[in-house]
């Protein structure tokens, strides 16, 4: 039997976390003020070239001491809005603590599809995994995190057959991802009316792009973190991939007091439980 179609007006309540918070456009501005004042004070290599288009760009914070693990740090915005020089905020408590961070920028829907998203988040990792001599981190402890379709993109790199994109990779360029507030089946977010024309993704298509459909790497694991604040289906989200997944590849994490933003700024916190775990996921077993 067909499973029933969801009421669009709940998909979009569901999925619209801006729309839930009502001071949204304040913090992400703030975000932005805050980035600008990390590039002003930080040392940083920025708009590093991963590819040939103009969105292919990266910004590399560097771990004081050579052989750091990297942490590749993937925006939100439903794939559709915001920028990496948004989020350079995210960096300074991780290089503090001895990793080194890149940011990519990737092109935007509706201009880009979710597909050649995917397709040049796959290219800045293997473009990072190639230049790890040059930049002095360690190739094999590469982890990848992002936030809401970052986080779809951070998992998605799990899923990601290495040689098959390129005959000079591994089989596994990414060790382990944290996925905050991830998007892991995007069935239902491809049917929300906010986002429907921007994403054009049919049914079929959205199944097919979601890292619930697809068996990770072997050896790989992924914590899937999610505010307690979060509407149900952002819960669920974190959820269906810890069930579709072999036991053992997908962790959760609910993070008490945080709604779809704030719980970002957690990452970003020294000594909070969600950076502690990134730090021990870029530690390694």
């Amino acid at each position: 039997m067909r499973r029933p179609e969801p009421d669009p007006g709940w998909l979009d309540g569901e999925y619209n976390a801006r729309a839930a918070i009502p001071d949204a456009a304040a913090i992400i501005g703030r975000w932005s003020d805050e980035a600008a004042a990390v590039r002003r004070r930080r040392a940083g290599l920025y708009d590093i070239a991963y590819g040939e288009l103009a969105t292919e760009r990266l910004d590399f914070f560097p771990a004081a001491a050579p052989g750091a693990p990297l942490f590749v740090f993937l925006h939100g915005g439903y794939w559709r809005s915001l920028d990496k020089s948004d989020f350079s905020w995210v960096a300074p408590a991780l290089v503090d603590a001895g990793i080194s961070v890149a940011i990519p920028n990737y092109a935007l829907a509706p201009s880009a599809s979710v597909e050649t998203i995917v397709r040049q988040v796959l290219e800045a990792h293997a473009w990072l995994y190639r230049n790890a001599a040059r930049y002095e981190f360690d190739r094999e402890r590469i982890v990848t995190g992002g936030h809401s379709a970052g986080g779809h993109l951070a998992a998605m790199m799990l899923c990601a057959r290495w040689p098959q994109w390129s005959a000079n990779l591994p089989e596994r360029v990414v060790r382990a991802a944290l996925s905050i507030s991830g998007l892991h089946d995007l069935r239902p977010v491809a049917a929300a009316p906010f986002l429907k024309s921007d994403l054009r993704l049919g049914a079929a298509a959205a199944w097919r792009l979601s890292p619930a459909s697809m068996p990770p790497t072997p050896g790989t694991r992924l914590l899937a973190a999610v505010g307690a604040l979060e509407s149900s289906e952002f819960h669920r989200q974190a959820d269906v991939l810890a069930a579709a997944w072999p036991a053992g590849a997908v962790a959760t994490m609910v993070v008490p007091d945080r709604h779809h933003l704030s719980v970002l700024e957690a990452l970003a916190e020294r000594g909070h439980p969600l950076h502690e775990a990134a730090r021990a996921l870029c530690a390694g077993p």
